[in-house]
């Protein structure tokens, strides 16, 4: 009876083995490597896609912060402005008001 239960393990162990290395071969097969590729390849163009959604958000969220400093008509402030060496616009009235004569 042991011998039954051991063959039976040698069995069970053998086929998960034979498994395992047929699925690891074929991982080095031209399919398998071109699936692989498909896979990682498509990862990768839905992060960009990720990435390019967040950006457009936030570019849509800045120009509406722009466009309503604008109908304020109050300079918006340039946060880098002092980056690029340009004078400050912090103080500047887009619409300053002059005397009419």
């Amino acid at each position: 009876m042991k011998r039954l239960l051991w063959l039976g393990v040698g069995i069970a162990v053998g086929a998960v083995v034979v498994r395992k290395l047929a699925r690891t071969a074929h991982s080095y097969t031209p399919s398998g490597i071109a699936s692989s590729l498909s896979e990682s390849a498509g990862g990768f163009v839905e992060s960009v896609r990720t990435f390019v959604e967040d950006v457009r958000e936030g570019m849509a969220e800045r120009e509406q912060q722009i466009q309503a400093a604008f109908a304020e008509g109050v300079a918006f402030d340039d946060q880098f402005a002092d980056l690029r060496g340009d004078p400050s616009v912090g103080d500047v009235e887009i619409f300053p008001q002059e005397d009419v004569r």
